[in-house]
């Protein structure tokens, strides 16, 4: 390709290769422009032909550094090849699963020997189908999602000011811990992150599924003031932006944000870019505490034995949040976060009372009838001496999943009194504490019922078709020819 003919380009259009391949050249021209040493001589010192060497300066003094790298041709690997057959090529590589050059050019001999096209050699075959736009290889084999994902431009938004936009997800951390019955266990993380700042504004560790509790937990953190001077952020955000999980769509929460008056706003459906802010405190968390925990997991696998539980590791993480990710210059607005989030000083908006708050985020409500021995609710008995008055009404009771040894007992939306579990007075009962019982008898009553069962089979004759208890094997004995019933053996 003639110099004349080069499309004009910049110097930041050129690939590394060619970027290299200039300074190269540049510094055999470089004694000749500079210093005054003939270029024969130059280009002797660099072994490179006289006359290359003065098609490079030529090139130089036309075009600068940009015209001494040799030009990419925009039809290379096609300049001897059929249209028709660089086409065929092309919509083989982009087939869903694309078969291998080997297995292109393999097809293509029979298709030039009927047409009469000159047979390409591998190399060129495999530069057509290198030289397809990446963007609609992607699109063609891995679909439109893959495509956008990897290629469409994104819009960063950063909200104006604190408090203007909150975050909030989950993700599964790489440690092991013990459950409460022992177990190692995988925990689960959910934070809430403040848009601006990018301060984490609250979080909660819990094990299982997430559902619309842990959010509620994570965003009562998020709201309240914290006990800890050195975390500031709190208050109730302007808008709340969650994903499409079930967790977040509930309609708890959208109560939850009606009753403190902010916007509830989730991302679209399969574009979790949106949420990006909230997934880097779950990357930082992920890769920087597990190696001061023990049982942190590598390649899937635990390093060590779990020795945690799921409150230390809840103030390990408060610990890390407060101390280090708050605390340390953010890389993309190049300020702390915390020092971010106070700005030159301001008011949140706060609700009236933690009380008030824990009965919109954490109780959970239900509706039940005072009986004449009070209010019975998961296998408990609830009394107090309000309730005499209202025996037979239908009241709304509200109620702490972490502990449920104690309701709040409404009617008609006025608050009554707090009912308590005599039986649990004192205690701290759970709703899992409730739940791990109920299956804990379950599985004694069924022990029960398949060593009482196994015994009638030792006197009793079975039905037909039920399967025999095990029992050791009897001694071998001829089989007899006809079949004979049970009492008969």
């Amino acid at each position: 390709m003639n110099p004349a003919d080069q499309v004009r380009r910049s110097l930041s259009e050129l690939t590394d290769r060619q970027r290299e391949e200039a300074m190269g050249r540049f510094a055999i021209l470089r004694p000749f422009l500079e210093e005054g040493v003939l270029l024969a001589r130059s280009a002797a010192e660099a072994a490179v032909p006289i006359r290359t060497a003065r098609r490079w300066l030529a090139r130089y003094q036309m075009d600068g550094l940009v015209g001494l790298p040799r030009p990419v041709r925009s039809d290379t690997g096609r300049r001897r090849m059929p249209t028709e057959m660089a086409e065929l090529i092309e919509g083989m590589a982009l087939c869903k699963s694309p078969p291998s050059v080997a297995t292109i050019h393999r097809r293509l001999k029979g298709v030039a020997e009927r047409k009469g096209w000159p047979m390409p050699s591998i190399r060129s075959v495999r530069s057509v189908a290198s030289g397809l736009d990446p963007a609609m290889v992607t699109l063609a084999q891995d679909g439109a999602a893959a495509c956008r994902d990897r290629f469409e431009m994104i819009h960063r938004h950063r909200a104006g000011k604190p408090n203007a936009v909150w975050q909030a997800d989950h993700t599964e951390l790489d440690i092991l811990i013990l459950d409460a019955d022992g177990a190692a266990v995988r925990p689960w993380l959910t934070v809430v992150v403040d848009d601006h700042s990018r301060a984490v504004a609250g979080f909660t560790t819990f094990v299982g599924a997430p559902s619309a509790l842990q959010t509620s937990l994570a965003l009562r953190q998020a709201i309240w003031r914290k006990t800890d001077p050195a975390w500031q952020v709190c208050g109730i955000p302007d808008v709340l932006y969650v994903d499409h999980g079930s967790d977040f769509t509930s309609t708890h929460l959208e109560q939850v944000a009606a009753d403190l008056r902010f916007a509830l706003t989730s991302s679209t459906v399969a574009r979790p870019q949106g949420r990006g802010k909230v997934e880097r405190p779950f990357g930082t968390v992920n890769t920087e505490l597990p190696a001061d925990l023990p049982c942190r997991l590598e390649h899937g696998r635990p390093a060590t034995p779990p020795a945690l539980s799921l409150p230390e590791l809840d103030a390990a993480i408060g610990a890390f949040v407060v101390g280090n990710y708050n605390a340390r210059q953010h890389g993309e607005i190049g300020i702390f976060p915390r020092a971010c989030w106070i700005a030159e000083g301001w008011l949140p908006r706060m609700p009236d009372r933690l009380e008030d708050l824990d009965e919109l985020l954490v109780m959970v409500a239900q509706s039940r009838m005072i009986r004449r021995d009070g209010i019975r609710f998961q296998g408990l008995r609830y009394t107090d001496p309000t309730l005499a008055a209202y025996v037979g009404e239908t009241v709304a009771i509200r109620y702490d999943p972490r502990d449920i040894a104690e309701i709040r007992v409404f009617h008609r939306d006025r608050f009554l009194c707090r009912a308590i579990d005599q039986e649990h007075a004192g205690q701290t009962v759970t709703l899992k504490d409730i739940q791990a019982a109920r299956r804990a008898r379950r599985r004694s009553l069924r022990g029960e019922i398949n060593r009482r069962v196994s015994r009638v089979a030792d006197f009793l004759p079975r039905h037909p078709g039920t399967a025999p208890t095990p029992k050791a094997d009897p001694p071998a004995r001829p089989r007899p020819k006809l079949r004979l019933y049970y009492e008969d053996g």
